[in-house]
């Protein structure tokens, strides 16, 4: 077939507006107040939501 088994197995992320990024990490951020920038991201990466660190390290100046 010519393709690799990696490749073929891999589903690749959607990604998402920055808005409802923001949507998101507000939600999270008013459900869970003591979270941190490392929590907010394993809840989101649990929502099926691949955002990286330094993402979710603006956390506290989104959900302001």
């Amino acid at each position: 077939m010519g393709l690799a088994r990696s490749t073929f197995y891999d589903v690749a992320p959607v990604p998402l507006e920055p808005a409802e990024l923001v949507a998101r990490i507000g939600a999270i951020c008013d459900e869970f107040e003591c979270y941190g920038y490392r929590r907010v991201g394993a809840a989101l990466r649990h929502q099926g939501v691949v955002v990286n660190n330094r993402r979710a390290k603006l956390t506290p100046l989104f959900a302001v």
